[in-house]
C-alpha cells in the first residue's frame, strides 16, 4: 500500500533516513545478511536509494534489552519516501534476532540523483560480517594481561612515562632516595 506523498515535499525529491538496529549478539552471519537482505529489498523495492551500510560490530549495551547485555549494531543510512520507513520498521518489528531499532529522518527534499551512493555488493557481504568484540578475543585467549590493565587504571602512556596528575603508587626503592632529599632540604 503506497503512502501519500506529503505537501512539503518537493517533486522528484526524497527525504533522509538513517536507521540504527540492533541483533542479538549469538546471531550468526548468515541471519545478520538474512536481516540485511530483507531490509535492502525493501527499500529498493519501494523506491528508495541505499547511500550506506555499516556493521559497527559487538558492542556492549548501556543496560539490559530483551535479557541480553550486548548486540551487533548495524547502521543504515537512506533516500527514501515516508512510507518506506514504516515498512521497514513493520519489517525488523517481526524479525526475533532484531532487539531494537531506531529511525531517524535526517533531512528532507533531497534530489535523490545529487547524492552518491557508497554502496556496491561487497559492502553488504562485509556488512554481513560481524567481528569478535574485545572482550570475546581476551576471555578466548585465557590470558590474564594485569600490566595493561594497571597502566590503563593509572594513566601510563606507551613509552611507560606516567601522565602528569595521575596517583599511580610510589615504588618502595623509588620511595626511600625521596624521603632523604625531602630531610636534606629542612635543614
Amino acid at each position: 500500500m503506497a503512502r501519500l506523498q506529503s505537501q512539503r515535499d518537493k517533486p522528484g525529491t526524497a527525504r533522509e533516513y538513517e536507521t540504527t538496529y540492533f541483533l542479538r549478539p549469538n546471531t550468526p552471519n548468515e541471519g545478520d545478511a538474512e536481516v540485511n537482505t530483507r531490509i535492502r529489498g525493501i527499500i529498493e523495492g519501494m523506491g528508495g536509494k541505499i547511500i550506506k551500510v555499516d556493521n559497527w560490530g559487538k558492542r556492549r549495551l548501556a543496560y539490559e534489552v530483551a535479557k541480553e547485555r550486548k548486540g551487533i549494531y548495524l547502521y543504515w543510512q537512506y533516500l527514501a519516501q515516508p512510507g518506506v520507513v514504516e515498512e521497514t520498521e513493520r519489517n525488523l518489528r517481526m524479525l526475533d534476532s532484531v532487539i531494537r531499532y531506531l529511525t531517524v529522518k535526517v533531512d528532507e527534499n533531497v534530489l535523490v540523483e545529487a547524492r552518491p551512493s557508497e554502496i556496491d555488493d561487497t559492502s553488504f557481504e562485509k556488512a554481513a560480517q560481524t567481528a569478535a568484540d574485545e572482550e570475546d578475543l581476551f576471555l578466548s585467549r585465557g590470558g590474564d594481561d594485569s600490566s595493561s590493565i594497571e597502566d590503563d587504571i593509572y594513566g601510563d602512556d606507551e613509552d611507560g612515562d606516567v601522565i602528569p596528575g595521575s596517583k599511580k603508587p610510589v615504588e618502595p626503592e623509588a620511595a626511600a632516595p625521596a624521603a632523604e632529599t625531602a630531610t636534606e632540604d629542612k635543614e
